[in-house]
């Protein structure tokens, strides 16, 4: 855990205000991948969720049945628990430590452990309802169509979406509820991953930038911050122990994107 996560929020990481920012994240290891998957889809499903139409319905329900087939490939919630849990064992070595915001550490210590609580009092089988749906089961199984989940092929789906939208809301928000002990304690200790980051500024000489990590410390996750002016992003490739960047300049929707040849100024932040 870096001491970021316990001090006094530092200033901004590049001269440039955030909303001038655009940030790419590049998890190194599967874990994180899918923690970063769920969090995109959860709050893709409480934004279209609170739209309040028969589409924002229809894209929330969407994102619900991709989080359901994510949580179907493995055991998340055991792996969400034991990143809790190391989280909790790291914050506990700051507390003898000196220099550290006693106070912000409390807080963060209670948050994971409410986390910890909800999410194992869920029980293993806290999706089950979601599962055994008939309901959500059809919707699923006509999504896999294209356009399969029109009204002449799911006719009660149709009959569901033209319900009053308090109606709508109201059953989404009662599925959502299973799910945010899960995706409450995936955004925690995605924050806490991002604040652990050690951020440095970088040039990528040419636009190509190496990056090679500690083997004995391995990182979970890169995140590569520069000015949306610029009109580049990074292509990442490699794995745990090594990282290749080539930034890219946009070349709009109908022409392949070209490597640039100048030097590149940007922002590193490599995460535990």
């Amino acid at each position: 855990m870096a001491e970021s996560a316990l001090s006094e929020p530092q200033p901004a990481q590049a001269a440039l205000p955030d909303a001038e920012l655009l940030v790419f994240e590049q998890p190194l290891n599967e874990r994180m991948r899918t923690f970063l998957r769920l969090d995109f889809l959860y709050n893709q499903a409480l934004y279209h969720n609170e739209m309040a139409s028969q589409w924002g319905s229809r894209a929330a329900l969407a994102s619900l049945i991709d989080i359901l087939a994510i949580t179907t490939r493995g055991d998340v919630r055991s792996d969400v628990l034991k990143e809790l849990e190391a989280q909790l064992a790291s914050l506990n070595e700051f507390q003898s430590r000196p220099g550290v915001d006693a106070q912000r550490l409390k807080t963060l210590i209670a948050n994971l452990l409410r986390l910890r609580t909800d999410l194992a009092g869920a029980g293993s089988a806290f999706l089950q309802p979601l599962r055994d749906s008939e309901f959500l089961s059809a919707v699923k199984l006509r999504s896999a169509i294209p356009g399969g989940t029109c009204e002449f092929d799911l006719p009660d789906y149709y009959f569901w979406l033209s319900q009053p939208d308090e109606l709508r809301m109201r059953t989404f928000s009662q599925w959502l509820a299973l799910l945010r002990p899960l995706c409450d304690a995936v955004a925690e200790l995605l924050w806490l991953t991002r604040q652990n980051g050690r951020t440095r500024a970088e040039v990528a000489s040419g636009g190509t930038f190496n990056i090679a990590f500690d083997r004995d410390h391995p990182l979970q996750l890169l995140r590569i911050s520069l000015p949306a002016s610029t009109g580049l992003y990074p292509e990442i490739s490699g794995a745990h122990y090594r990282c290749n960047v080539r930034f890219l300049a946009w070349n709009g929707l109908t022409s392949r994107p070209t490597q640039t040849e100048e030097d590149v100024a940007f922002t590193l932040s490599c995460c535990t």
